[in-house]
């Protein structure tokens, strides 16, 4: 049987333990700052739920073939005494976060080679813990190499497109930009349905056309139309749907500002490629946020 530890039972990380707890092949444990009862998940293909092993405390963990971490960036830190106790000599590690600084962090736990970094977009909500809305059964992409391939079996019994890709930085930062258009959303508090005013998408459009400058400074490969990409994802969403930065926002939680704005500002620095877009949306949201 394959062990599996996730960290950071979220509306992410909830679903994609639920969707792993399906296969009575897996063994799932879900390791949260405070215990919850089981996990429902409302997708589009009906009701799922699972009661994985729950753990609190890091001194209960041992160590796993598989840790999958869904965490926000920001709390690296608080998840730091699980990876103690979940790392082992074998143990490959799986990072579901946003951004595209999936590795940095933990370079020096793991080398490389027993990484995952995965690009997920899965549009999901939690009301409560353990309690999730799944809007689409959505995907998962990550590296084209042997671990990553591995990463693609553990899924192979949901309904969620898990493949790899063999340009794993160009999907990144498609995902960014997708993530640095939401911080609209959040900064006027707002759901998906805002995109249809068109000014408010052409501030949308610039985020994203400074995000698409400083990515291919950075390697990635993207076209020229993936400002109106996004926008017609933005579009064609349920008009009620909530991005994360837009619920922490709400919520009064700590936010990902960093890894989908804040990042674009920080490299287009370091290729002198100005992103005043972005580092305005960072500021009026720490400023609103206060």
């Amino acid at each position: 049987m394959t062990s599996i530890a996730l960290i950071g039972p979220g509306a992410v990380g909830g679903t994609v333990a639920a969707w792993l707890a399906q296969n009575p092949a897996l063994s799932v444990t879900v390791c949260a700052r405070t215990p919850f009862q089981g996990l429902e998940i409302q997708t589009p293909g009906g009701a799922i739920s699972a009661s994985p092993t729950a753990l609190t405390d890091p001194a209960n963990a041992r160590p796993v073939d598989w840790v999958l971490i869904a965490t926000k960036t920001y709390d690296t830190a608080s998840a730091e005494a699980w990876l103690d106790a979940l790392v082992g000599p074998q143990t490959r590690l799986a990072v579901l976060r946003n951004g595209v600084e999936h590795l940095e962090p933990f370079l020096d736990r793991l080398l490389a080679t027993r990484i995952v970094p995965a690009v997920v977009d899965i549009p999901v909500e939690r009301s409560a813990p353990g309690r999730i809305l799944q809007r689409r059964d959505g995907s998962i992409l990550v590296p084209d190499n042997a671990v990553g391939r591995d990463f693609v079996a553990l899924f192979a019994h949901t309904p969620i497109a898990v493949s790899t890709t063999p340009d794993f930085k160009t999907q990144a930062w498609k995902k960014l930009a997708l993530n640095c258009a939401g911080a609209v959303n959040a900064l006027v508090l707002k759901p998906s349905a805002v995109a249809h005013d068109e000014a408010v998408a052409e501030v949308m459009r610039t985020l994203v056309r400074e995000c698409v400058a400083v990515g291919r400074a950075e390697g990635a490969d993207l076209s020229d139309d993936l400002p109106e990409v996004v926008i017609a994802g933005y579009r064609s969403a349920a008009p009620e749907s909530v991005n994360s930065l837009q619920a922490d926002r709400m919520a009064g939680r700590p936010m990902e500002l960093d890894a989908r704005n804040g990042v674009i500002v920080r490299r287009g620095a370091k290729h002198g490629i100005a992103t005043p877009a972005n580092a305005a949306v960072v500021a009026l949201i720490k400023a609103a946020a206060e």
